[in-house]
C-alpha cells in the first residue's frame, strides 16, 4: 500500500541573534603592539581527545563560575562595609537575610542579562546591565517595604547595599577576568576576516583588548573549505563584506557564530554603531547553542507531554480505528518510512484515512484529470481527494486525529512534539539538496510552524520557507509558542484536508 502526506504541520527557520561592536582605541593597520604571551588553553592540554563541544563549553563554564564567585565576593565586601551600621538583634538578622536575597536576585538577573561570562560586550554595556539589574531588585524591595512593618529603614539599607555592591563589583570583576586570562580559560577562539587589509589591525585590536573574549586568528576566506571542523567556533567579519555574502551560508555552517563587526572608536569597519545592536561588538549570526542542553530539555518535555497524552487519547484512537474498519475492512494503522534526523529512516505511524487501493485510485485520477495532477505537484495534496474514506477519513484528517498515533514515535525518540513534519521521499525530491540537509539537522515533529499557519494551503516553496524560518530561529520559547498555537489551529480547521 502506498501512503501519502498527511495534514501538514511544518516549521520554518531563520536567522539570528545579536552581538555588538567593539570599544576602545583601534590600532592602525599594520602596527601590532607588543602583547604578552597568551596562556594555552588548559582544557586542550588536559584532554586532546575531549569532544569539541565539551572542550568549548568547559572553559566558558569555569569562567562563568569564577565571575559569579567574584560578584558574591563583591556583595560580601559591601555587607561587611555596612555591618557596623546594621541594627542588632532580630532586626539585624532580617536585614542580613534581605541582603542575601537581594544579592542572589541580582546575580540571577546578571546571568539572565548575559553577563556570565559577558564576552563581546563593551564595558559601558556591562555597567548598564548591572545597573538595570540592581534597579530591578531595588524596585522589588520597595514594593516589599510597603507591605512589611518598618519597611522604610529596610529599603534604605538594601538600596545602600546594592549601590555599594555596584561600586565594588567592577574592581572584583576586573580581578576575576584577569585570573581567568592568566589561567588560559578566558575568551573563545575566532578567525578574523577583514576586507581592505584590515585583518592585522583587527587581530592586534582583539589581542590588546582581550576583555572582549575574542582570541583572534587571521584567516583567508579562500581557505574556508580547507579549514578543519572543530577549530575556532567564531568568525569575525569586518570591512568590505560584500564579496563574502555568497559565502555567508557556508560560513554559518562551518562556524557556530558569525559576527559582522561594528565600528570601534578609532577604526571604522562597517558603519554600524554599537548602540544599534545593544552594546555588543557586532551583529551575531548564530546556529544556536547555549550552556543549557536544549536537546535534553526538549526530550524531557516531549516525554512529559507524550506519555500522558497517549493515555488520554487511546480511547479516541480505538474508536476511530473501529470506524475505519467498519467502512473499509483491513489494517487500521499504517507505517510509512520518512526521513528523520541525520537522514535516519523514521517509520511514521498513522491511522489509515484512505482506501487500501489508494495508489491505484490516484494513478487513475491523474490519467483522467490533468488539473488534479497539477494541484498534486504543487502541494502534494488534493482538496477533493477520492482516495479518502467517506466521513471518518475527512474528519480524522481535518482534525489531525489521524496523526495521534505518532505519539508512539515521540516516546520512542524518533520524533519530537515540535519540528518539521517528516515528509515522504517523493515530497522531499521536490526540494533542493541544501534544504534537505538543513532539515536533517533537526528531529521531525508532530506539529510545527506550518501546522499553525498555512497547513495544507502552503505550496512547496512556502513549505520550504516555513521550515527554514523555524530551523534558523529554533528555540525552546519558539517551540512553546508553536505548541500553544497548535490547539486553536486544529479547532479552526483552516487549510486542513
Amino acid at each position: 500500500m502506498s501512503l501519502f502526506a498527511s495534514p501538514a504541520m511544518t516549521p520554518g527557520p531563520s536567522k539570528a541573534a545579536i552581538s555588538n561592536d567593539m570599544a576602545a582605541r583601534a590600532i592602525p593597520a599594520g602596527s601590532v603592539p607588543p602583547i604578552a604571551a597568551k596562556p594555552a588553553d588548559p582544557f586542550v592540554r588536559a584532554g586532546p581527545n575531549m569532544p569539541v563541544a565539551l572542550r568549548r563549553r568547559l572553559p566558558r563554564l569555569a569562567t562563568s563560575s569564577i565571575l559569579v564567585a567574584g560578584d558574591i565576593a563583591g556583595y560580601l565586601i559591601a555587607y561587611f562595609a555596612l555591618l557596623s551600621f546594621l541594627p542588632s538583634g532580630s532586626e539585624g538578622t532580617i536585614a542580613e537575610r534581605t541582603f542575601t536575597i537581594a544579592a542572589l536576585a541580582a546575580i540571577v538577573l546578571y546571568a539572565s542579562a548575559g553577563l556570565y561570562p559577558g564576552y563581546r560586550l563593551h564595558d559601558h554595556e556591562h555597567l548598564r546591565r548591572r545597573t538595570m539589574a540592581a534597579v530591578k531588585v531595588a524596585v522589588l524591595t520597595a514594593f516589599a517595604a510597603i507591605i512589611l512593618p518598618e519597611g522604610e529603614r529596610l529599603l534604605l539599607a538594601v538600596i545602600g547595599f546594592l549601590a555599594l555592591g555596584l561600586i565594588v563589583q567592577p574592581l572584583v570583576h576586573w580581578l576575576a577576568r584577569g585570573l581567568c586570562w592568566r589561567l588560559g580559560i578566558w575568551g573563545e577562539r575566532a578567525v578574523v576576516i577583514g576586507g581592505c587589509n584590515l585583518t592585522p589591525a583587527l587581530v592586534a585590536h582583539f589581542k590588546s583588548r582581550w576583555q572582549y573574549g575574542i582570541r583572534p586568528e587571521p584567516f583567508s576566506p579562500d581557505t574556508l573549505e580547507a579549514l578543519p571542523d572543530g577549530v575556532p567556533s567564531i568568525a569575525v567579519i569586518a570591512g568590505d563584506t560584500g564579496s563574502l555574502i555568497p559565502d555567508l551560508a557556508g560560513l554559518r555552517r562551518k562556524f557556530a557564530e558569525v559576527i559582522l563587526l561594528s565600528d570601534t572608536p578609532s577604526l571604522k569597519v562597517s558603519g554600524l554603531r554599537p548602540v544599534d545592536v545593544g552594546g555588543e561588538i557586532g551583529i551575531r549570526l548564530t546556529t544556536g547553542g547555549s550552556w543549557v542542553n536544549a536537546d535534553l530539555v526538549r526530550r524531557i518535555l516531549d516525554l512529559a507531554i507524550a506519555i500522558p497524552a497517549m493515555i488520554v487519547v487511546a480511547p479516541f484512537i480505538a474508536f476511530a480505528a473501529a470506524a475505519i474498519y467498519a467502512i473499509d475492512p483491513g489494517p487500521v494503522f499504517f507505517r510509512h518510512t520518512r526521513e528523520g534526523r541525520s537522514g535516519k529512516p523514521v517509520h511514521v505511524l498513522k491511522l489509515r484515512t484512505m482506501y487500501q487501493d489508494a495508489e491505484q485510485r490516484l494513478e487513475a485520477l491523474f490519467r483522467d484529470n490533468p488539473a488534479m495532477r497539477a494541484e498534486w505537484l504543487s502541494h502534494f495534496k488534493l482538496k477533493d481527494d477520492p482516495r479518502i474514506l467517506p466521513v471518518i477519513g475527512h474528519m480524522l484528517r481535518s482534525s489531525s486525529i489521524d496523526e495521534l498515533p505518532q505519539l508512539a514515535n515521540i516516546i520512542a525518540g524518533q520524533m519530537a512534539i515540535v519540528g518539521p513534519r517528516p515528509f515522504p521521499e517523493y515530497h522531499l525530491l521536490a526540494m533542493d539538496g541544501e534544504f534537505r540537509n538543513k532539515r536533517r539537522s533537526v528531529t521531525p515533529g508532530l506539529t510545527g510552524l506550518w501546522q499553525i499557519s498555512e497547513r495544507s494551503n502552503a505550496d512547496i516553496e512556502l513549505q520550504q520557507q516555513l521550515d527554514e524560518f523555524y530551523i534558523d530561529n529554533r528555540s525552546l520559547w519558539f517551540d512553546c509558542q508553536i505548541l500553544l498555537s497548535t490547539i486553536p489551529a486544529v479547532f479552526k480547521r483552516r487549510g486542513a484536508y
